[in-house]
């Protein structure tokens, strides 16, 4: 996202904006005690920045950059109506619950630790100076049923890469809603540049490997032993997709 360039004879907007790109989710009070801006101007350049779309608030009411992944679409398929957007902060815990429902029926690692890792940071976005990550969500009568969850890296060596895990409730498949989600998904890591998303999934989970290689990913390379599930030592199958093709 390029930095705001809002004319600011005094560069305070742009400090707040970079000290939030770098560090949200992040208290109010820290960005303006740490870049050193009286409490009066700190909300007008929040404001102004909330209003442009660079800055937004989480559900604790810390400020992040805003990411700005897209609008929401709206489907019907095999009698079934639904929307995919981009996650609120409202959908925390539909997401994780989702994610952790899908995890439990098919083992699906890579979806376990992004559960874990949206519980114990509290946010379903983030953008530090590493990594950036966005979450899309399927819902039918304002209810989660899926997710896609993209993991992009923000390091120069990596910043060609992202991770995309999708899931959709057993009741809601086959109606092109995990299509979608993966479709949106990959369509962002494609915005930001990147050459190839990738996943990777215990050779046990067959219905998720078939549906990622007919919407056109590939088996990149299997780690044997990788796992261990229930005393059993398991394949890891590392499938990708390349977008620069």
């Amino acid at each position: 996202m390029p930095v705001p360039d809002e004319i600011d004879l005094s560069g305070e907007r742009k400090r707040v904006y970079r000290f939030v790109d770098r560090h949200g989710p992040v208290e109010p009070a820290v960005v303006a005690e740490t870049v050193g801006v009286d409490p009066e101007s700190f909300q007008h350049h929040v404001s102004i920045l909330k209003r442009d779309d660079f800055v937004e608030e989480d559900e604790r009411g810390r400020l992040q950059a805003q990411i700005q992944p897209g609008e929401t679409e709206e489907f019907a398929e095999a009698g079934v109506a639904y929307a995919v957007r981009p996650a609120r902060p409202a959908d925390f815990s539909g997401v994780v619950g989702v994610i952790r429902e899908v995890a439990a029926e098919q083992t699906y690692i890579t979806a376990e630790t992004v559960a874990e890792e949206l519980t114990y940071e509290e946010t379903l976005f983030r953008r530090t100076p590493t990594a950036c990550r966005v979450v899309f969500v399927a819902e039918v009568a304002d209810e989660v049923v899926g997710w896609a969850h993209v993991d992009a890296q923000e390091q120069a060596k990596l910043r060609g890469t992202a991770e995309c895990t999708v899931g959709v409730l057993d009741g809601y498949r086959r109606h092109g809603i995990g299509s979608h989600l993966l479709q949106r998904g990959v369509q962002w890591a494609a915005s930001r540049g990147c050459r190839k998303v990738y996943n990777s999934l215990p050779a046990t989970n067959g219905a998720a490997i078939d549906f990622l290689e007919r919407n056109g990913w590939e088996i990149e390379a299997i780690r044997e032993d990788h796992y261990e599930i229930d005393g059993d030592l398991v394949d890891e199958v590392m499938l990708a997709r390349r977008l620069d093709e």
